[in-house]
């Protein structure tokens, strides 16, 4: 809208129009963030040539463990040293593959509005998955159900800050294991028109996901547009196994990206060190990244990784630790040396409850993650107990957080800066910024607003009832999930949709097990 009309609107409407237009919710995503602060690099030139040297010689001399023949065969093709389940990759054979990755690359949504670019200062914010508990809308936690999950796509779909629906955020136990995965991605598809991401628990599963993908954009679309994003995870120390490299294929073959990701226990199946275990992980990383161009030269793919450290007492991972931190920085480093996008994990906590150390953990993590130029932020949302439950209430407020860290991650703002200034002299010394037009003006967006911190005097906040973020959160999700409104779904490919899981269902014989064959 121009600024003339909105002057005309304001005009005609007077007060009342204003403060309808100020309370008025606007569920609108917000564009990927495209950051423009300095980057936290921890390390110098020297230390970077360390770090990939090291690797290197890990991929060279130790090798990795891949348990697929299939896999196998295509190293050996490729000109990789195999021996039995061993593979080793030359420094140079390494280089050339990963060369041919995109650097980066935009995500295709079922709404083109809320399409994404993805890598170089480019990012996306993602909800938590995999959740097998959740704590629900009065805060009970409790194994969650299909509805539950259309209940956090929703969610996610109303977040301005989220550009994903990420995939099964809460594990559907009203549904067997084998066909899961089917209603997971119709859920993606149905609640919400943003992106979302593809279940790769199977190489049939994933298969699935991207059969329903060809369904809703067109097959010929997907080979050349990515609009979903596997993850495969490492089994740390330097081990990819069958299941998911199986996934990879899939994906890959269709041209849709995957998360390459070495699962970090720091001190478990790394080294006790921080540099060290960047070294391993970074290795890890590569070697499935070079695999992804074996696969097809030139499909996307993303530098992934989950990290953690484990509690010496314990054995139990932490979250939010300095060194968790330091290691972000540092992969950040590694992947922009090598010109890939890469994925790390956000919010992440141990606490059993939505409460203070939840709030510390995930805010430490943020705030590292934002500085390290993360391109793929995924558990941005929801994330507590180590992952085991995610937290209606904590999923709506560290929604808000990513919409804060998104706001910081701009940069200041220039364009009213010579209008600002000229307000100070019409001030002058004593007087008060309140009533100047340029303040009326700009309040609603020169400083960001949280409507889930109460910044009220005592006294009011006693008067409304004493709540604390939690209560306040949770009267917000349920307030939000009222006024949602369904992006509607073209009927033909909903219906196609529908008739694609009907059969597979038919297919898949109903068990508590990953499908593997149908």
């Amino acid at each position: 809208m121009s600024e003339t009309a909105t002057k005309t609107r304001a005009r005609s409407g007077g007060r009342s129009a204003r403060r309808s237009l100020r309370t008025a919710r606007d569920f609108t995503m917000l564009p990927g963030l495209t950051r423009n602060i300095p980057l936290c690099e921890v390390m110098d030139g020297a230390q970077v040539e360390r770090i990939d040297a090291a690797s290197m010689d890990i991929l060279e001399n130790v090798g990795v463990q891949f348990r697929d023949d299939i896999a196998l065969e295509d190293w050996k093709k490729a000109g990789a040293k195999v021996e039995g389940e061993m593979v080793y990759l030359d420094r140079g054979l390494v280089r050339d593959l990963i060369a041919t990755i995109p650097s980066d690359f935009t995500y295709h949504a079922r709404n083109p509005a809320n399409n994404v670019r993805l890598g170089g200062p480019h990012s996306v914010f993602v909800p938590m998955t995999g959740a097998p508990f959740l704590r629900d809308l009065e805060d009970v936690r409790r194994n969650p159900t299909l509805d539950d999950l259309a209940m956090f796509h929703k969610l996610s779909h109303m977040s301005p800050a989220l550009h994903s629906t990420a995939h099964h955020i809460v594990e559907p136990y009203d549904h067997p294991i084998s066909q899961r995965h089917l209603r997971i991605t119709y859920s993606s598809m149905k609640h919400s028109d943003k992106m979302f991401m593809g279940m790769t628990t199977s190489p049939k599963n994933a298969e699935d996901v991207l059969d329903m993908c060809a369904i809703l954009f067109g097959e010929d679309f997907i080979d050349s547009h990515p609009v979903t994003t596997g993850n495969c995870n490492g089994n740390s120390p330097l081990v990819w196994d069958e299941t998911m490299l199986g996934a990879m294929r899939a994906f890959c073959k269709r041209n849709q990206p995957v998360l390459c990701s070495p699962f970090v226990l720091g001190g478990a199946n790394t080294p006790a060190s921080v540099a060290a275990t960047v070294a391993q992980l970074n290795a890890e990383a590569l070697s499935a990244l070079a695999y992804t161009q074996v696969i097809r030269r030139g499909a996307p793919a993303i530098y992934g990784h989950y990290l953690s450290t484990v509690s010496m007492k314990s054995g139990a991972p932490m979250a939010g630790t300095p060194e968790i931190s330091l290691m972000n920085f540092m992969i950040g480093q590694m992947a922009r040396h090598y010109g890939v996008p890469w994925r790390t994990s956000n919010t992440l906590g141990g606490a059993k409850t939505f409460d203070a150390q939840a709030g510390y953990e995930s805010a430490t993590t943020l705030s590292s993650v934002i500085h390290a130029g993360a391109n793929y932020i995924w558990h941005s949302a929801g994330w507590n107990e180590a992952g085991m439950h995610c937290s209606v209430a904590k999923f709506i407020v560290d929604a808000e957080q990513c919409a804060m860290a998104y706001r910081m991650a701009e940069g200041p703002k220039w364009d009213d800066f010579d209008q600002a200034l000229s307000a100070v002299p019409e001030v002058g010394p004593g007087g008060h910024y309140l009533g100047h037009p340029h303040t009326q003006e700009n309040f609603q967006t020169a400083f960001f607003m949280p409507e889930l911190f109460d910044n009220n005097s005592i006294e009011q906040w006693i008067a409304e009832g004493s709540k604390e973020v939690t209560q306040r959160a949770l009267e917000h999700a349920k307030s939000l999930l009222a006024d949602y409104q369904e992006p509607v779904l073209d009927i033909a490919k909903d219906e196609e949709l529908r008739d694609y899981i009907a059969r597979r269902e038919r297919e898949i014989p109903a068990a508590d097990a990953l499908n593997q064959d149908h």
